[in-house]
């Protein structure tokens, strides 16, 4: 067992053996009778942290493979509404999820089922926010477990209510009774980023503690493992975010190689930095050729740095913004705009942001907010 801040898991290594283990014999179950109770959807469940963790990207291919066989089995069932409701939110295709979802009520979907899906849902396009977080503190309050606090905190944290996410998640880890290294490595990410990326004012070496932690617990974070590398990257640190990267650079996710491209264009190494930059370019296009709405907002942030194509990140940032309009896609897109030189389009983007987002603390808090506070808009 590890002990790392307040709880304990499973040697991270040895979960990953065991969930790649779990992960095949579920699909040999599904292959035998894919319409076995709960085999499916367990697959997504493990599939989906396959995804999160490893960083294998693979996984969402797998899944369009078993909503497509589900289908054929049997395409008028409430259970394959939902599988096709959560791959669909997977993939940020959020206006067919919700199609998903009111067609597995229509046919006898559990009500809470259909209340999680849809708060998910809502969240994650940033709308009925007030509902929403009154929903999230009702339960987080009624079951103190990790799963329900976690989303509240992450919801508070878009909200700009920094303190009370970190106090949120802080107590999450606390209650958490289980020993899966994959869900307190989670709430240790969200605590990075919390710190690192949502604040105002980033704390960076509190967010590279989160971040350490977490790999503490899972020593494959691919995540984790890009996002402290970009802080060591930041304060000149290339040997031991190159060291973070290079273990990841096999799962096949364009911004480690992005990300390692960067540490070895720093450090002088330009020809190998050039391939890894390649390589990201690549990979990106065929994970949006793909799944165009899940990486859109990925990909207008490579395309704004070092990918060096602001029109392409502009692009994708407004595909982003229309499929949900939550605050930091608004400042995503704002700042393509203005970077592709297209300043009424970036008038725009600032006008819809702040009739949407103007009344909150966190657009008073974010950059759009500063704008305002410095008479860019009236």
């Amino acid at each position: 067992m590890n002990k790392v801040s307040d709880a304990s898991a499973t040697n991270g290594e040895i979960a990953v053996i065991n969930l790649k283990s779990a992960v095949q014999a579920s699909w040999n179950r599904f292959w035998r009778d894919s319409q076995r109770p709960g085999v499916a959807e367990l697959i997504v469940e493990q599939e989906q942290l396959s995804a999160q963790y490893l960083g294998d990207l693979g996984a969402l291919d797998r899944l369009e493979i078993l909503v497509n066989q589900f289908i054929r089995a049997d395409a008028e069932s409430s259970r394959i509404a939902l599988v096709q409701a959560q791959f669909a939110s997977m993939t940020h295709r959020f206006a067919e999820a919700r199609d998903h979802v009111a067609k597995a009520e229509l046919l006898g979907a559990p009500s809470e089922t259909i209340s999680r899906l849809s708060l998910s849902i809502d969240q994650a396009c940033g709308t009925h926010l007030d509902l929403v977080l009154e929903n999230r503190r009702r339960t987080s309050a009624e079951s103190e477990r990790l799963e329900d606090l976690v989303p509240l905190g992450s919801l508070l944290a878009d909200l700009g209510e920094f303190a009370e996410a970190d106090r949120t998640y802080r107590r999450a880890l606390q209650v958490y009774q289980d020993v899966s290294p994959f869900a307190v490595a989670w709430v240790c990410f969200q605590l990075g980023a919390l710190w690192g990326e949502l604040i105002p004012e980033p704390e960076l070496s509190r967010a590279a503690q989160w971040y350490r932690k977490a790999i503490d617990y899972l020593p494959c974070y691919v995540k984790a493992r890009v996002h402290l590398a970009e802080i060591y990257s930041g304060c000149g640190r290339y040997e031991d975010a190159e060291a973070l990267l290079r273990p990841a650079v096999v799962c096949g996710d364009p911004e480690v190689a992005w990300r390692l491209a960067d540490v070895l264009n720093a450090t002088g190494r330009v020809a190998e930095a050039e391939a890894q930059l390649n390589a990201a370019r690549a990979g990106f296009e065929a994970l949006l050729d793909k799944y165009l709405l899940a990486f859109a907002d990925h990909g207008a942030e490579f395309y704004a740095g070092s990918g060096e194509n602001p029109a392409r990140a502009f692009e994708l940032a407004r595909l982003n913004l229309a499929n949900r309009p939550t605050l930091r896609a608004f400042e995503q897109a704002y700042a393509t705009a203005t970077a592709a030189d297209e300043a009424h389009a970036a008038s725009e983007i600032l006008a819809a942001a702040r009739s949407r987002w103007g009344a909150t603390t966190a657009f008073r808090l974010s950059s759009l907010g500063a704008l305002q506070s410095e008479g860019v808009i009236a």
